[in-house]
């Protein structure tokens, strides 16, 4: 496995500590749209000392291969992050498994960048890592990432109940899957 990779139009890669300014700035641009989505974000989350000692944490999660974090950069302009994945709940052995967690700027949806990114993603997990089931949940209201993961084939499964703690209530998601022999290697 590697830690940069490329598509037609994208670098994807593992950032470390130096590019907390990054990070932070893509935290920033879009602080409204992904506080939505995710859990209550710590006093100092949007400090570049808060980032640095993130990408930290995440690089000692990714050499136990526990976690590992993406960010999405134009292959025109590798200075703007653009979006992230992460996969995350990596279990091997008999589970097999993992969840993928993403988010893009607002400036840059709409464009095929997530679905070429996460499709990239999958091509990892499931060719380099060699897991069976990939899991990823969505909140009900948010169709366009049900809308991205029906278009990379993945299946609803159904809604798991009051699942994940956001903004001081238990919040159901629905749950997606995909499996290693539902997807199709890109040969190139």
């Amino acid at each position: 496995m590697l830690f940069k990779y490329e598509t037609d139009r994208l670098l994807i890669k593992v950032c470390r500590p130096e590019d907390a300014k990054k990070v932070l700035d893509f935290y920033l641009r879009d602080k409204e749209l992904f506080e939505k989505y995710e859990p209550d974000r710590m006093p100092n989350f949007y400090t570049a000392n808060y980032q640095k000692k993130i990408l930290k944490w995440e690089g000692n999660l990714l050499l136990k291969l526990e976690s590992i974090r993406f960010y999405v950069f134009l292959k025109e302009n590798s200075d703007i992050i653009i979006g992230t994945i992460c996969i995350h709940n990596i279990t091997k052995g008999i589970y097999s498994t993992c969840e993928v967690g993403y988010k893009f700027s607002s400036d840059f949806q709409h464009q095929g960048y997530a679905t070429e990114a996460l499709d990239l993603i999958c091509n990892i997990i499931f060719k380099d890592l060699k897991l069976h089931r990939i899991e990823a949940r969505v909140l009900p209201e948010n169709t366009q990432s049900m809308k991205l993961l029906a278009r990379l084939g993945f299946s609803c499964e159904g809604i798991s109940r009051e699942c994940i703690y956001l903004h001081g209530r238990w919040e159901d998601h629905y749950m997606y899957s995909k499996l290693n022999r539902e997807y199709t290697f890109d040969i190139s």
